[in-house]
């Protein structure tokens, strides 16, 4: 990136002129000062900085507004998702041109997370009640935490379970009881051969849609030909489609296969990926 040079505190403040320019078109010191807590002097160096960087794109002033204004030839430094956008700079604008769509607040129990965490490192079983949304609540069963893992929403436990003797994904919130027991994990477990496998989830437009409607999907989600690719674990997979809400009805995304492989051991792209 253009800002890797610079010290985090700044490459920060001109990541976010950046933003304002692309997204917004404009930006003056006073975004700055706003956003970050400084003085004059501190935003118009910034500018100044943020100026020679653009170089022939650099930004025009506007004295009677006094604002920096995007050229038509204004390419970004640091490119930036929409999602990013709409947090960092039109919820941020004092015009109040946005607004945000409240989501479900996904609770988690600190002290549990924390307890099966330091379960796993210890590489130790613990036992635990558990509501199931399909089977409802069990009568306790031993686990043995493995890994931890996120929907983009709430983060869950991968534990191998001994009484289904199989691994499962567990949802903190829904454990009941503490402290746990705990104990060593003397057992050889299986591997987990779906956390140690890669998905590739191939999509395209829903069928039903016409060829202009499908080309409009194509380009909101990025397509690179026919199909997209989702890449993540297997054990995440059924993630993809509840997320992507590929079976609701005003879903215009369908599935269309799943090719796998497995992970090569010193593969940590997929661990620092989110699936969505």
């Amino acid at each position: 990136m253009t800002f890797d040079d610079l010290k985090h505190a700044q490459r920060e403040r001109l990541i976010f002129l950046d933003r304002c320019m692309t997204w917004r078109g404009m930006a003056n010191r006073r975004d700055l000062i706003e956003r970050f807590a400084i003085s004059q002097a501190q935003a118009a160096l910034d500018f100044r900085l943020y100026l020679e960087r653009t170089g022939k794109n650099a930004p025009t002033y506007d004295p009677v507004r006094r604002a920096y204004f995007a050229t038509p030839s204004h390419r970004s430094l640091a490119p930036t998702q929409i999602a990013e956008a709409f947090q960092d700079v039109f919820l941020e604008s004092q015009a109040g041109l946005a607004n945000v769509l409240p989501l479900p607040e996904r609770r988690a129990d600190e002290e549990i997370v924390a307890r099966l965490y330091q379960a796993s490192v210890a590489h130790e079983d613990v036992y635990l009640r558990y509501t199931s949304m399909t089977s409802g609540e069990d009568g306790g069963q031993w686990i043995a935490p493995r890994y931890f893992l996120s929907d983009g929403e709430s983060v869950y436990v991968r534990a191998f379970s001994y009484k289904h003797k199989r691994y499962r994904n567990y949802l903190p919130i829904r454990i009941h009881g503490r402290p746990f027991e705990r104990r060593p994990s003397t057992e050889q477990l299986p591997p987990d051969q779906e956390w140690q496998t890669r998905a590739r989830v191939w999509l395209k437009p829903k069928s039903t849609l016409s060829e202009q409607q499908a080309e409009a999907v194509r380009r909101e989600y990025g397509f690179d030909g026919e199909l997209l690719c989702v890449e993540t674990r297997q054990a995440l997979e059924f993630f993809i489609a509840r997320r992507w809400g590929l079976s609701l009805p005003g879903s215009h995304l369908e599935y269309v296969c799943t090719d796998y492989e497995p992970i090569r051991s010193d593969d940590r792209k997929l661990d620092a990926e989110p699936t969505s």
